[in-house]
């Protein structure tokens, strides 16, 4: 029975130590690599905004009244000076009369005031002559006086008559004018607020009746780019964006203005960027929800690394965490040193290489300088045997326990 026993108890011996290394060993670290590639990058600054006509005219109405003719609609090409509608005249056409009227009425009383005042003038005259001779008293010559000087006075109050009068005609021929609605540009009409029988009231504010836009083949987009973008858009950057109308199409433009009046919305701090488009063949139309990126940089032909192997930081666990604790003034200077990458050396551990990094876009940045050549490999991730992926940075819930 011992002759069994021994055995037995010696391959539980060695299963148990095996079985402890086995629990006891470190999980193998795995890391994900890419490439240090040539080539281009683009470095650009997304934001979203609205289409829009460069110029756009509201058309509306100085004259209260009853819209009587419209002459455009929707989508009409109209010219400059072109009749687009008409308020019902009438009206207007009668105070015209009427103010004629009175214009021609004040004008008849001004000839015969002044008819008057020549012949005051000459009685004056006359008895001026007479009273020299002895043949007429003075109270005959004062007595002419002031019928002169009334008859000047006549005059002067016609005169006013006459201005005051030919002011209302003038008027009232304006407002007539008024009523018939021209274009003030060349365009196209994109919104008509009124219809045939509609009456409109211009008594405290201009009733906008048409919508022009003066060139569709010339848009504008207005965005609004955040605060931490703004210093770089410049003038003159090229654009590229979509519209959801064209999802398969991508349209080009050029920045025209950074304004610098900024635009606060609930303590988001926004500046508007205008950019010109190139719209020759109507596809897009004003009120079109754009997608734009904005092109501040562009390096060609330039070592490009993943962004995020500049993110990695490999993962310490256990003592050997510990061991790799350093002081924190060795870990301030090590910060100040600059951007770092690692790739794999010997005994597949990570090596740190110090870079310098130049433009970036979302997934690559521009390498300016460092110990790295083309093609050469870079770790982004880490991962275990237990299958935790690792950036280098720990989990989000912190260590298991």
């Amino acid at each position: 029975m011992k002759k069994f026993l021994i055995p037995a108890a010696a391959v539980l011996v060695v299963a148990g130590v095996a079985a402890y290394f086995a629990l006891n060993r470190k999980p193998e670290t795995v890391y994900r690599t890419a490439r240090v590639e040539r080539g281009d990058i683009v470095s650009s600054v997304s934001a979203t905004g609205n289409l829009a006509a460069v110029v756009t005219v509201q058309v509306g109405t100085q004259v209260s009244g009853t819209i009587h003719k419209l002459f455009v609609d929707y989508n009409s090409p109209v010219r400059k000076g072109e009749v687009i509608a008409q308020i019902d005249p009438s009206l207007f056409s009668a105070q015209v009369e009427q103010t004629r009227g009175n214009y021609l009425n004040a004008q008849a009383t001004l000839q015969k005031a002044r008819a008057d005042l020549v012949d005051a003038r000459r009685n004056l005259e006359r008895n001026r002559q007479l009273l020299k001779d002895g043949v007429v008293s003075q109270s005959d010559f004062d007595t002419a006086d002031n019928r002169y000087q009334q008859a000047l006075a006549t005059v002067k109050a016609a005169e006013g008559s006459v201005a005051q009068t030919r002011g209302s005609f003038s008027q009232a021929e304006t407002n007539l004018r008024y009523a018939t609605i021209r274009s003030p540009v060349d365009g196209i009409v994109v919104s008509r607020n009124v219809d045939v029988g509609q009456t409109v009231a211009a008594s405290f504010q201009t009733p906008t009746l048409f919508t022009i836009a003066q060139d569709l083949t010339r848009m504008e987009i207005d965005t609004s780019v955040d605060e931490a973008d703004i210093s770089r858009v410049q003038v003159g950057q090229l654009v590229s964006f979509t519209v959801d109308a064209y999802p398969e199409s991508r349209f080009t433009g050029q920045v025209r203005q950074v304004r610098n009046a900024p635009v606060v919305t609930q303590n988001v701090v926004t500046y508007v960027v205008v950019i010109d488009v190139d719209n020759k063949d109507l596809k897009l139309k004003p009120g079109m929800t754009a997608n734009v990126s904005i092109e501040t940089a562009r390096k060609e032909n330039v070592l490009r690394l993943p962004a995020a192997a500049l993110r990695f930081r490999p993962k310490k666990e256990g003592k050997e965490a510990q061991a790799e604790e350093a002081p924190p003034e060795q870990r301030r200077r090590k910060k100040e040193g600059g951007q770092q990458v690692y790739i794999l050396g010997p005994g597949n551990r990570p090596v740190r290489v110090a870079v310098k990094t130049g433009i970036s876009n979302d997934g690559q940045v521009e390498l300016v300088s460092g110990n790295l050549r083309e093609n050469e490999e870079v770790i982004v991730g880490q991962v275990t045997s237990q299958g935790k992926k690792s950036g280098g940075m720990g989990g989000p819930m912190g260590p298991r326990f």
